[in-house]
């Protein structure tokens, strides 16, 4: 059983400083990103502009600008561009977490009160919307129009995932092919664009975009799946933000589902109940029968799969230190996914 055979020797907490270590190639770069990222407060009318430095404040673990970077390294080599569309990708992500912090009624994040625990969900959901168009119009600075067509696609795609995620909340017909939909969406297509579009302003074959762009997809996927897992066996003082919001808000995630799939009729109906009602307390016992049957289990496995098919897209990049780096990076996330082994039952 090669998916359990280390402890949870590396809690969320160690994850960003972990990432870090292995991002220590491109560390110049990723400066600059944030850098310029903060820069970008100042861009904004002064009525606003305290509000979107706060946003901008988070300093997360810089994934999809990580991933813009390290392809383009490994394709060619790293430009000015790169660390634009590393920007580009992560002020998109921040608006998303902007959002996303007002749809789950979340206080906190990496420690930090959100913007909406603040200042309340109507300014919140406004300054996310600026976030998003702010973006976007860096994004027209790239001389080849399509380059800025490709983030503009991404950005709705996530956009497009939310909606979809949020009209099929309490959802109890929700599939398993309707769940990675709208993960892919909401989640993975930022990876699959960043990674696609380091490689496409390297150069690079349209083989090697699209080989790039999958391998995006899949680990973007794999990253949520890990989330997933995270809000349901976590710990929220070491995950550093509100988590168990899944079930409360109705967001049937992969180990939910999991479960929804392999009950008997009985418990189906007793967990279909449990769902609805969305009751904190009861919320519980979903959580201690996905473990117990073997649901979360389940979950994880699909995460550490997916991780593989991703790794084997890197395969066809020319052997280097990026190309170490991006294989390190997916390894560790099969690691974080792996770390909830010792909860999963």
């Amino acid at each position: 059983m090669k998916y359990f055979t280390r402890a949870r020797t590396s809690p969320p907490e160690d994850t960003a400083k972990d990432i870090k270590e292995i991002l220590t190639l491109v560390q110049p770069q990723l400066r600059k990103v944030d850098e310029a990222i903060q820069v970008q407060a100042g861009k904004f009318d002064d009525a606003i502009s305290g509000y979107v430095a706060y946003a901008l404040e988070s300093t997360g673990k810089r994934l999809r600008p990580a991933l813009a970077l390290l392809v383009g390294g490994a394709t060619g080599g790293i430009t000015p561009q790169h660390v634009d569309l590393a920007v580009i990708v992560e002020m998109i992500h921040l608006a998303t977490l902007v959002h996303d912090d007002i749809m789950d009624g979340a206080d906190t994040r990496r420690g930090q009160p959100t913007p909406n625990a603040r200042w309340g969900n109507a300014i919140t959901v406004l300054l996310g919307d600026c976030l998003f168009a702010h973006a976007l119009d860096l994004s027209t600075n790239f001389e080849e129009a399509d380059i800025s067509r490709r983030i503009a696609r991404a950005a709705n795609a996530v956009c497009t995932g939310e909606i979809i995620q949020t009209q099929r909340r309490f959802d109890l017909n929700l599939s398993h092919a309707d769940y990675f939909r709208i993960i892919e969406l909401k989640t993975a297509a930022l990876f699959g664009c960043a990674a696609e579009l380091g490689a496409r302003l390297s150069g690079s074959d349209p083989a090697m975009c699209e080989s790039m762009k999958q391998f995006g997809l899949k680990l973007g996927t794999a990253y949520q799946i890990y989330d997933d897992c995270l809000d349901m066996a976590g710990d929220e003082t070491q995950a550093g933000k509100t988590l168990g919001t899944d079930l409360q808000k109705g967001k049937l995630t992969l180990p939910v589902l999991n479960l929804l799939q392999s009950a008997s009729p009985a418990d189906l109906a007793v967990y279909s109940q449990i769902i609805l009602r969305a009751e904190e307390p009861e919320s519980v016992a979903i959580t201690a029968a996905a473990r117990r049957s073997g649901s979360l289990r389940k979950a994880i496995h699909t995460g550490v799969d997916m991780v593989d098919e991703a790794m084997q897209l890197l395969e066809t990049l020319p052997p280097g230190p990026y190309a170490e780096a991006l294989h390190a990076i997916a390894g560790r996330i099969s690691q974080m996914i792996e770390s909830f082994a010792a909860e999963a039952g």
